[in-house]
């Protein structure tokens, strides 16, 4: 089934042993990478592949990043990663992320990263408007107006 920007993903993994500390918790600066997992899956979802975006000459870099931890992970559990976007604009997106233990539910973190759109100089650009309904951006309208 094809999603629609809003639309809320859900990806599984479950916690490797290299993810997690000596005491069996998962080290904090995996939620991140889960993120991206997330982000990478959403877009996916949606009919964006990253890899095309690079090849076009559109970057997506992360201009902020926050997690909030509520309750740590472990070795082997299932862990759920809920991505959406939760606002866009042809210069910007910002995704949102609630990860979550599979069997029992508990929250485990919370956190939104901000991309910017970029060409290949890193310098911010527009999103090319063939992106924008992916992404959820308005189109404009007749007389140009966004």
């Amino acid at each position: 089934m094809a999603h629609r920007p809003g639309d809320v993903v859900e990806t599984t993994l479950r916690v490797r042993y290299a993810e997690t500390d000596q005491m069996g918790v998962v080290y904090h600066s995996n939620y991140l990478i889960w993120m991206e997992v997330g982000r990478v899956e959403l877009c996916r979802s949606l009919g964006v592949r990253y890899r095309e975006m690079e090849r076009e000459g559109v970057l997506l870099t992360v201009a902020e990043a926050s997690c909030r931890y509520h309750a740590p992970a472990h070795y082997d559990d299932e862990v759920i990663i809920r991505t959406w976007i939760e606002q866009s604009h042809a210069r910007m997106v910002t995704f949102g992320y609630e990860m979550r233990e599979k069997e029992q539910g508990t929250k485990l973190a919370t956190g939104f990263t901000k991309h910017v759109f970029c060409g290949r100089d890193l310098k911010p650009a527009k999103l090319p408007r063939g992106y924008w309904r992916e992404f959820g951006i308005a189109q404009p309208d007749h007389d140009g107006r966004e």
